[in-house]
């Protein structure tokens, strides 16, 4: 491939988030050429409708009319643009671009599924994070990743195939206890959980009793009480708590033998690499944007194979 050809669009990348929206012009080599992101997530365009918000950042990304556009995310929900009926585990995540559906749009636009875990004991789901799997995955990795979030993500994948996974509401759990139940009291309005002693102390508590949870948040609220933490720790230690408490159930379902690949960004990707490394996982990490537009990549290549 010449130096011309890969610095020439090949398509559009787009991750549809609930509330978030990032696109990326990217070349034939996989090189991301120019990038566009707002706040345009599937509940604003709800409301506004998603066409008018694909064709604003096409034009902010100067794409021109004939290049395609593949979307992963949540503009393939029941509730979003065109639903993308879930694959079932298990799957393999080089099959992900099988299941594109297009939309009847200008261009052409199509929209990756999500993954369905169609079991009545454990019944899951998951949109955009398969896409990112596709991303940091090799065709024949065996092993865990994890994706740590508003819902975090634990999957185990054998030789290319998603066999089972497992989502854990630790961001969401994180938010609704410290603006809406006792401990608001105990965690400064705002504050982000850092790395240090108290998120090390809260992990701890969590992995040595995890079945102790609940008691183990009001002794939170109450040390400080008692003069023996500040409010100023609440934060980190309810973070190690949730964090730990996740970690500790699955490496009970997984185990933490196989190899494991975290898929994280920012600080939150720091304490998730530190409460990993404390438990006993042998990790490596990707970065969750660059996995997003590998997987896009991959799809796309596989779907649109003439441009590539």
């Amino acid at each position: 491939m010449s130096a011309a050809n890969a610095a020439t669009p090949a398509f559009v990348a787009v991750d549809w988030g609930t509330s978030s929206f990032r696109a990326w012009l990217m070349a034939a080599d996989g090189t991301e050429l120019a990038e566009s992101r707002g706040g345009e997530g599937m509940l604003h365009c709800a409301t506004s409708g998603f066409a008018p918000v694909l064709r604003d950042h096409l034009g902010k990304l100067g794409a021109s009319a004939d290049l395609p556009v593949l979307i992963c995310g949540m503009a393939g929900a029941r509730q979003g643009w065109v639903e993308a009926p879930y694959l079932h585990t298990p799957t393999r995540l080089d099959a992900l671009h099988a299941g594109a559906v297009s939309v009847e749009t200008d261009g052409d636009v199509r929209i990756l599924p999500g993954l369905a875990q169609a079991r009545s004991h454990q019944p899951d789901v998951m949109r955009g994070e398969e896409t990112q799997l596709l991303g940091v995955t090799e065709s024949d990795f065996s092993g865990l990743v994890c994706i740590p979030g508003t819902h975090s993500k634990w999957i185990r994948i054998d030789a290319g195939a998603v066999i089972d996974f497992a989502t854990y509401m630790t961001g969401e759990l994180f938010a609704v206890i410290s603006q809406h139940s006792i401990l608001m009291h105990a965690v400064e309005p705002g504050a982000a959980a850092e790395d240090g002693a108290p998120f090390r102390a809260g992990l701890a508590s969590a992995l040595g009793a995890p079945t102790a949870l609940t008691n183990a948040l009001f002794r939170l609220r109450a040390a400080q009480l008692l003069g023996f933490s500040q409010r100023a720790d609440g934060a980190a230690h309810l973070s190690g708590l949730l964090i730990g408490s996740e970690i500790a159930d699955a490496r009970a379902q997984f185990g933490d033998h196989l190899p494991l690949r975290l898929i994280g960004a920012g600080r939150l990707g720091s304490l998730y690499r530190e409460a990993l490394v404390a438990s006993g996982f042998n990790l490596s990490e990707c970065d969750a944007e660059q996995a997003s537009r590998r997987g896009l990549f991959k799809a796309a290549r596989q779907i649109w194979g003439a441009r590539f």
